[in-house]
C-alpha cells in the first residue's frame, strides 16, 4: 500500500513551514505514532531547532564533489529504519551528485512507494507552473523545481501563511537569516511587493486545488446543482457592436464579489458564418486584459451551450446583452435570452442593455453606402410578398369554391381585394399587380359564368372586375411611395446622426483618428488613410497620419477614392464606389478632417511655444536662486587667493595648504553647481537625448565613483561582473551615479557608509545607492524630485546646495527609459533605486551560475 504525503506550502522562506511540519511530528510522537526526521534544514533557527526535540534522526548520507561535502537524506537507510512516518524538509531540493536520484521529491516517491507516510516542506516559487512568474516578480530564476502533479497528488496540502509585514519583522528580528544577510534580503527578495505578489499566488494555487477536489466530490456524487462556494461571473459573448459595455460590467460584478470572470462564445455547428471577426478579437482581448478566462464553444443551440458550460464551470452568475432583435425576429426563431432565464435554475442571470457606439450601424439601420439605385421596398419583403401570393390566392380559391353558390360575385372580389392589399403592404408594386392579375384570372375562371372559361357574359361582371384591378394597382402604388419615403427619411436620419457624431468628435483632445474611424463605418469601407506627402521625393513613402481598417492604401494611386485635405495631405479610401448622395456628406467628414489636421498643427505650434515659454522661466529662476550659492565659493576662492597674495604676511605652510585646500574644494563645488545647473537646463528644455547601447553597469559606477575624489572613500561598491549590460548612456549613467552618491554623502551621519550594489530583476536591472541618514518621508519624495526642493528646507543642518542632484539623475534616467525610485533603507535613511533596461542583445548572457547568487539573497 503506498504511503501517504502531506505538504506544507509557503509563499516565501522564513514563513514557517519547518516548524510546522516538526510540529505536527511530534504531535503523531505524542499520539504513539513511529516518526523519524529524514533531513530537516533549521537555517540557524533557534525557535525551529528547539522543535527538533526528541524526534529520532536518521544519520545523513556524506558526499564529496570537487572537494566540497554534501549532506544528504539517506533513503536506503530510512528503508531500512521503516518508521510510520518520515519529516523531509525541502521537497524540491536538489541533490548533490552521486545521490541516488538527481531531485529529492524522487527520493520521497520512492519512500511512498515502500508504504511510507511523509510530511514535507515547499515555497511556491519551486512549481513548475508557476515559475517563470516568480521570475518576472522577483528577477530570480528558480533553478530547484518540481512538477505540479507529483504535490496535487499529495493527500494534503497545508498552506502556511504570514503577512508580508510580518515576515519583513520577522527577518528584521533575524529569525530568518542572519544580520549580514538582513539588509540585502529586506531590499531585494524581500521586499513589500514581492511578498504580497508570491502570497497571492500561493493562496490561488491552493485555491485552485480545493476548487479540483470540489469538482471531483461533486462528480463522484452526482451533484449537478451549483454551490455557491465562489462566485464566478459567466459573460456571453457575442461580438455585437457596443457588446464591450456587457464584458466590463460583467468584470466588474466578478470583481466585487472578489471571484472569477469567464468568458464563453458559442459558435454555430452549421458551418455558417458568425460575427465580425474583428469584433470578436477585440471583445477577446477585452475580457483577457479584464482578468478573464476565453471559452469558444460550438453548439446548435446557444441557450443549451452556454448553460451546460456554466453547469460544469460552477458559475454562479451569467451576464448577458439584451437581445438587439426584433420583436418578430424573436417570435419566430425564438429569444435566447429567455430560454436561459428559463432554464437557469440556481444560476442568476443578468441581461445587460448598451448602446451601439457613435460611428457603428446598430442592427436595422445600413450603412449609407449602396450600389445602384435604393430600393423602395427590401428584396427579403419582396420575396415575402411573392410566397404570400402564391400560397395564399389558391388556398383562398380553393375555400371559395366550396361555398361558390352562396356567394355573390362581389363578395368573392372582396376577398380576393383583400389578398391582394395584403401583398401590396408587403412586398411593394410589382407583387400587387402579380397578385392582381392573377387574382382576376382565378375569379373570371371559378366565379364568372360561363365557368371555366376566360370569357364574360355579363358585361357588369367585366366593369367589376376591371375596378378590382385599378384598385389593386392603386394600393400598390401607394405601398411603393410609402416604403420610398421611408427610406429617404431613414437615409436623411443616418446622414444627421453622421453629422452629429462627426461635431461631437471635433470636441476630443484627438479628434483625427475618431473622424476617420467614423468614416469607414458610416460608408462600409475597406480601409482609409490619411497620407501626408513625404515631401516631394518619389522614392521616400506616404506618411500615415491616421487610419482605420486592413490592407491600408499606403500611397493615394493604391486607394478608389482619394479627396485633398491639404496641399501635401491627402485622404485615401478602398471600397465601393459612392453615391452623388453619399459624396455629399463625405465633402462634411473631409472639411473636418482637415480643420482637425489644421487644429492638430496649431497645437503643436503651441507646445514649441509653451517649451520654449518654460525654458525662459527656467532661466529666470536659475538666476534668482544660484545667487547666493554662486557667490558663496567665490567669496571663498576670492579670499584665500587674495591670502596668498599679500606678500607683508609670512603664512605658514600648514596656513597654506589649508588655503590652497579650499579653493580646491570651492572650486570642485561650483563646478558640480555650474555643472548641475546646465543639465537642468537641458532637461526641462527637452534638450537631452541619450544615446543608448549595451553597458555594463560594474563599468561605470568605479569611474563615477573616481570622480568624487576622497569622499569615494566612504563608499563600499558590490557589483557582480556577471550582471547582464543595461541599456543605456555611458555620460548620462555616470552622472546619475556621482549625484547620488554625492547626495547619499552628504546627509550620511559622520562614520556611516555608503553602499552601491546591482541586483537582476526580470528584464530589468536595479542599481541601488543606499544610506542611513535621516531618510525622506513618502510624502516628500515626489517633491524633492523637481528641481530647487530640498528637503532640507525643513531645517536639517545638512541643508546645502540648490536641490538639483535628485532632479538631474531623476531626469536623465527617466531620459535613459529608466525609472528613479525613493525607499526607505532598513534600519533607517534613504534607498535610491535606479531601474534600467536590460540590452536585448545581452540579456540572455545570464545563466544558471547568476541565478544561484541571486538566490543567495533570497531563498
Amino acid at each position: 500500500m503506498r504511503g501517504q504525503l502531506r505538504v506544507y506550502l509557503g509563499a516565501a522562506p522564513g514563513v514557517g513551514k519547518t516548524y510546522a511540519m516538526l510540529n505536527e511530528g511530534r504531535r503523531r510522537l505524542e499520539r504513539g505514532a513511529d516518526v523519524v526526521i529524514g533531513i530537516v534544514e533549521t537555517h540557524g533557527r533557534e525557535h525551529t531547532a528547539a522543535q527538533v526535540g526528541d524526534l529520532e534522526v536518521v544519520p545523513r548520507h556524506r558526499l564529496e564533489h570537487r572537494g566540497t561535502a554534501f549532506d544528504e537524506l539517506d533513503v536506503d537507510a530510512v528503508l531500512v529504519r521503516r518508521p510510520e512516518l518520515v519529516l523531509i524538509d525541502e521537497l524540491a531540493h536538489t541533490n548533490a551528485p552521486g545521490s541516488r536520484h538527481d531531485k529529492r521529491w524522487q527520493d520521497v516517491d520512492d519512500l511512498l512507494d515502500a508504504g511510507i507516510d511523509v510530511i514535507s516542506t515547499l515555497n511556491v516559487q519551486h512549481l513548475e507552473s508557476v515559475n517563470d512568474v516568480v521570475e518576472r516578480i522577483t528577477g530570480v530564476r528558480q533553478a530547484e523545481r518540481i512538477p505540479d502533479e507529483l504535490v496535487r497528488r499529495a493527500e494534503q496540502i497545508e498552506l502556511v501563511d504570514m503577512t508580508p509585514e510580518a515576515l519583513r519583522r520577522r527577518l528584521a528580528h533575524g529569525n530568518v537569516y542572519g544580520a549580514d544577510r538582513i539588509d540585502a534580503a529586506l531590499s531585494n527578495y524581500f521586499r513589500p511587493g514581492n511578498l504580497a505578489a508570491l502570497r497571492e499566488l500561493a493562496l490561488l494555487w491552493v485555491a485552485d486545488q480545493v476548487e479540483d477536489s470540489l469538482g471531483a466530490y461533486r462528480q463522484r456524487h452526482g451533484i449537478v446543482d451549483t454551490w455557491e462556494t465562489r462566485e464566478r461571473v459567466l459573460v456571453a459573448l457575442t461580438g455585437a457592436p457596443g457588446a464591450d459595455a456587457v464584458i466590463r460590467r460583467a468584470a466588474r460584478m466578478a470583481r466585487r464579489a472578489h471571484g472569477d470572470l469567464l468568458g464563453v462564445y458559442v459558435r454555430s455547428d452549421d458551418g455558417l458564418a458568425g460575427p465580425s471577426s474583428d469584433l470578436l478579437d477585440t471583445h477577446r482581448r477585452l475580457l483577457a486584459d479584464l482578468g478573464g478566462i476565453y471559452h469558444e464553444l460550438v453548439g446548435g443551440d446557444v441557450a443549451t451551450a452556454v448553460l451546460h458550460f456554466a453547469s460544469a464551470e460552477n458559475c454562479t452568475q451569467v451576464v448577458l446583452g439584451a437581445s438587439r432583435r426584433s420583436r418578430w425576429n424573436e417570435l419566430v426563431r425564438g429569444s435566447v435570452v429567455n430560454r436561459i432565464v428559463a432554464a437557469s435554475g440556481t444560476v442568476d442571470v443578468h441581461v445587460i442593455t448598451y448602446e451601439t457606439p457613435p460611428g457603428v450601424p446598430s442592427r436595422g439601420r445600413p450603412p449609407l453606402r449602396r450600389s445602384g439605385r435604393h430600393r423602395a421596398v427590401s428584396l427579403r419583403r419582396q420575396a415575402a410578398a411573392w410566397v404570400t401570393a402564391v400560397l395564399c390566392l389558391p388556398l383562398l380559391t380553393l375555400a371559395l369554391v366550396q361555398a361558390r353558390d352562396a356567394l355573390e360575385l362581389s363578395s368573392v372580389l372582396l376577398v380576393y381585394l383583400l389578398a391582394v392589399v395584403t401583398v401590396a403592404v408587403i412586398g411593394g408594386r410589382l407583387p400587387s399587380l402579380a397578385a392582381a392579375v392573377g387574382a382576376f384570372l382565378l375569379a373570371n375562371w371559378y366565379f364568372t359564368p360561363p365557368f371555366h372559361r376566360l370569357s364574360i357574359a355579363d358585361r357588369e361582371h367585366v366593369l367589376a372586375l376591371g375596378v378590382f384591378v385599378a384598385v389593386a394597382l392603386v394600393v400598390g402604388g401607394f405601398v411603393a411611395a410609402a416604403a420610398r419615403r421611408s427610406v429617404e427619411a431613414g437615409r436623411a436620419r443616418a446622414e444627421a446622426g453622421a453629422l452629429a457624431r462627426v461635431a461631437a468628435t471635433l470636441t476630443q483632445s484627438d479628434p483625427l483618428s475618431s473622424l476617420v474611424g467614423h468614416l469607414r463605418s458610416t460608408f462600409a469601407l475597406d480601409a482609409v488613410a490619411v497620407l501626408r506627402d513625404p515631401g516631394g521625393d518619389p522614392g521616400q513613402p506616404w506618411v500615415v497620419e491616421a487610419a482605420s481598417g486592413e490592407r491600408l492604401p499606403l500611397r493615394p494611386a493604391d486607394a478608389g477614392l482619394t479627396e485633398s485635405l491639404a496641399p501635401d495631405v491627402v485622404l485615401a479610401a478602398i471600397g465601393p464606389d459612392l453615391t452623388a448622395e453619399d459624396r455629399r456628406v463625405l465633402k462634411a467628414f473631409t472639411a473636418h478632417l482637415a480643420a482637425a489636421l489644421e487644429r492638430e498643427a496649431l497645437n503643436e505650434a503651441a507646445r514649441e511655444r509653451d517649451v520654449l515659454a518654460r525654458a525662459d522661466e527656467l532661466r529666470t529662476a536659475l538666476l534668482q536662486a544660484v545667487s547666493h550659492d554662486l557667490r558663496t565659493p567665490l567669496a571663498a576662492i576670492k579670499a584665500s587667493a587674495s591670502s596668498l597674495r599679500q606678500h607683508d604676511v609670512e603664512w605658514e605652510p600648514e596656513v597654506v595648504d589649508e588655503f590652497l585646500a579650499t579653493i580646491e574644494d570651492e572650486t570642485d563645488r561650483l563646478t558640480r553647481l555650474v555643472t548641475n545647473l546646465l543639465d537642468v537646463s537641458r532637461i526641462q528644455a527637452g534638450a537631452v537625448h541619450a544615446s543608448l547601447r549595451p553597458v555594463g553597469v560594474e563599468e561605470v559606477v568605479p569611474v563615477a565613483l573616481a570622480g568624487l575624489g576622497p569622499r569615494s572613500r566612504c563608499v563600499d561598491s558590490e557589483l557582480s561582473e556577471t550582471l547582464p549590460r543595461v541599456a543605456a548612456d555611458p555620460a548620462l549613467l555616470e552622472r546619475v551615479v556621482a549625484n547620488l552618491v554625492s547626495n547619499g554623502l552628504a546627509w550620511s551621519p559622520a562614520g556611516q557608509r555608503v553602499h552601491v550594489r546591482a541586483d537582476r530583476h526580470g528584464d530589468r536591472v536595479s542599481l541601488l545607492v543606499v544610506d542611513h541618514g535621516p531618510g525622506i518621508p513618502a510624502a516628500e519624495r515626489q517633491r524633492v524630485l523637481r528641481p530647487f526642493q530640498r528637503h532640507g528646507d525643513g531645517g536639517h543642518a545638512n541643508a546645502n546646495g540648490v536641490g538639483l542632484g535628485l532632479a538631474v539623475a531623476d531626469g536623465f534616467t527617466r531620459a535613459m527609459d529608466g525609472e528613479l525610485r525613493l525607499e526607505d533603507t532598513p534600519g533607517g535613511g534613504l534607498t535610491v533605486v535606479v531601474s534600467l533596461n536590460v540590452d536585448a542583445a545581452s540579456g540572455s548572457d545570464v545563466g544558471a551560475d547568476e541565478a544561484d547568487v541571486a538566490q543567495e539573497v533570497g531563498p
